[in-house]
């Protein structure tokens, strides 16, 4: 169960705390408790679905559409990253049990809309629907689930628990916060992770919680994450771009938050007193806070440009990525980059996929996310806690060849041992076995 909000799950940390008080007042079976709890979270969101639409109304529906005809594995990732990190095993898993459909879900939209861009063989991509048990069970039945994969920290009691086939957890991350919760309800944990019939976390860290709070034994497999095998596609060629946006002249501020965006930019309007034709692309975590980034620039100061407008980023000092989907392009045009959410309370963001393109890493004291390969990246990706330290980073990786040389060694820092076909193995002995026509 986690306990990061998604689109119409809503805050969940509040509602563990008030669902373990009950499960101690009470005798009931903590999954009718929960059940009983996540019915009124339901409620309200049926009541934001009436007046809004769009997301919340889709992940309530009871309809499950028409399914292509065949057994099915039931992956599930909350968004874009989780979903990006997992390609490359489902494409082998893919090609080796052709007799098998795959089910990917996703809490937004913007997920569902990535899976459906990968055009795979025989896979389908929905929203996923809200943790309740009718709406549930009638994927598993409509869509002949035989399997369910969860990625990361997307534990839901009552899909584990219900699905017909084995569960397995894929880059398991345990917070030792989101651990406290759930041990306020043991049997619940018991009982969820009981299903659990292959766990591979991102962490030794994770590992052990997870085998704390009921984890069978048997279950437990090699410590990997899927993230570290994240492959850059390939480049987008735009001349216009590459003009305006000269690599080793260009640093990134990557899925940023509110509390990163006011030093990123207070440190960029420094920087530019010894580089005037240093460029900054800034690219929020949510493109819906643009307006307010795009004040805030210019209060600092600063020039900016707008990607979703189609302005022109040569003159501007801040070029505002304020769209969905495209990192991979900033990535390759940015020699530094800063990683969000490391300075605003949010854990950070992957450091794998900037590496991978060879860029120059920087990030906040807020880790808690990547703990491992943050502690990896200790000797060759400087720590920053202000505009002013930012500022001094970015500074001291002026030098393109300066740039370079801390990017090869990131990306060193993060390789692991683990291959991909070795995960895929071990996943493929735990699938149902292929039915024989």
């Amino acid at each position: 169960m986690p306990l990061s909000p998604h689109p119409c799950q809503g805050p969940v940390t509040g509602p563990i705390r008030r669902f373990g008080q009950l499960a101690r007042a009470t005798t009931g079976s903590p999954v009718f408790l929960y059940r009983l709890l996540l019915s009124f979270f339901a409620a309200g969101t049926l009541v934001r679905a009436m007046r809004r639409g769009g997301i919340a109304a889709a992940r309530l529906r009871l309809s499950t559409g028409t399914p292509p005809p065949g057994a099915h594995v039931w992956l599930h990732g909350a968004s874009n990253g989780e979903l990006a990190s997992v390609r490359p095993l489902l494409e082998r898993l893919i090609s080796a049990r052709p007799d098998l459909r795959w089910l990917v879900t996703a809490n937004t939209e913007t997920g569902v809309a990535l899976a459906k861009g990968w055009d795979l063989p025989r896979v389908s991509a929905r929203l996923a629907p809200l943790d309740l048990r009718r709406p549930t069970r009638r994927i598993m039945r409509d869509w002949q689930v035989r399997a369910h994969v969860a990625l990361e920290a997307e534990l839901w009691p009552n899909r584990f628990i219900t699905c017909p086939g084995p569960v397995l957890l894929l880059g398991a991350r345990m917070s030792t916060g989101t651990a406290r919760s759930w041990a306020r309800l043991p049997k619940l944990a018991r009982r969820t992770l009981g299903r659990v019939a292959f766990a591979s976390a991102q962490d030794s860290a994770s590992a052990e919680r997870l085998a704390d709070l009921g984890l069978p034994a048997k279950a437990r497999g090699p410590v990997v994450d899927l993230k570290a095998f994240y492959t850059p596609p390939a480049p987008v060629p735009d001349a216009g771009l590459d003009a305006a946006l000269p690599r080793p002249l260009t640093w990134l501020a990557a899925s940023t938050h509110d509390g990163d965006e006011k030093v990123a930019l207070t440190a960029h309007r420094a920087c530019l007193r010894d580089s005037p034709g240093l460029k900054l692309i800034l690219a929020p975590r949510h493109p819906r806070r643009a307006d307010e980034i795009a004040d805030m620039a210019r209060d600092t100061g600063l020039t900016i440009a707008r990607r979703s407008r189609g302005e022109d980023p040569a003159p501007a000092q801040v070029y505002l990525a304020d769209t969905l989907g495209e990192m991979p392009l900033w990535y390759a045009r940015a020699g530094r980059v800063f990683i969000g959410g490391t300075l605003s309370d949010r854990g950070g963001h992957t450091p794998y996929e900037p590496a991978a393109f060879g860029a120059a890493l920087i990030h906040g004291p807020d880790t808690r996310n990547f703990s491992a390969a943050f502690s990896r990246l200790r000797d060759c990706a400087p720590e920053i806690t202000d505009a002013d330290t930012l500022a001094q980073a970015l500074t001291a990786l002026q030098d393109p060849a300066a740039q370079e040389d801390a990017g090869q060694r990131a990306q060193a820092a993060l390789r692991q041992d683990s291959s991909l076909d070795t995960l895929a193995k071990s996943i493929l002995t735990q699938l149902p076995p292929q039915v024989q026509s």
